[in-house]
């Protein structure tokens, strides 16, 4: 457990566990790393056959609040689209003011078209624009896409992602993913995924990375049992 999670954000983690235990899914772990990534999953459970080719895995992303789904549901194909489109405009900015700013070389390279230019203190609106929205979206991709690469890389046979009542609709929920609600103290399935069909060899890996989720969470709990 994170020492800024919320209470929120602990009881969907409680609930998405119990609600894998009572679908067949009872090898299951809490803040497990989702294996050939660097995210970890809320929870992730695991059929008992888990390395046969009957074997499923499921993971579970909890989401609390909306803006917290936000953060990690940005389009990535759209946004990678739009980067490559704005960094060649500003680009193309940039090399158009250097021929008409000379002045503004440094003189570090004999010839102007290797030179590098000073344009900390230029007043551009179009380019400053151009590069803050850059920069947004430069940081979308690196913080925001989780959703979208889970599902692009299958990195489980089901993807559910678990919420509050009222914070997202329907048509919002990310492509491929199931959606479950919390209604009081249990989760209701709104919405199934779609199954992805992951390999014994990416099963063998989730078996590893729960058993590792189970052993930190004893290195924690146990030294305060006085056992």
């Amino acid at each position: 457990m994170s020492s800024g999670e919320t209470q929120a954000h602990r009881e969907l983690k409680r609930l998405a566990f119990q609600w894998a235990l009572e679908h067949g899914l009872p090898i299951a772990g809490c803040e497990v790393r989702v294996p050939k990534s660097g995210y970890r999953a809320d929870v992730a459970a695991m059929s008992r056959e888990s390395l046969s080719e009957a074997g499923v895995v499921a993971l579970f992303e909890c989401k609390q609040c909306r803006a917290d789904l936000i953060r990690d549901h940005a389009d990535e194909p759209v946004v990678r689209s739009r980067s490559v489109e704005l960094a060649a405009r500003v680009g193309e900015l940039r090399a158009m003011i250097a021929v008409h700013r000379p002045d503004l070389r440094r003189g570090v390279a004999l010839f102007a078209e290797f030179d590098e230019y000073d344009l900390a203190g230029l007043r551009h609106e179009t380019l400053h624009a151009l590069e803050r929205e850059l920069g947004v979206l430069q940081s979308k991709l690196a913080n925001c896409v989780k959703f979208a690469r889970l599902s692009r890389y299958h990195a489980a046979d089901h993807l559910y992602l678990v919420t509050e009542p009222g914070i997202v609709e329907a048509h919002e929920v990310p492509v491929g993913w199931g959606w479950l609600v919390r209604e009081d103290d249990a989760l209701v399935l709104r919405q199934p995924p779609v199954r992805y069909r992951t390999t014994a060899e990416l099963r063998g890996r989730w078996l590893e990375a729960v058993a590792l989720a189970g052993t930190r969470i004893a290195q924690r709990v146990l030294p305060k049992l006085n056992l």
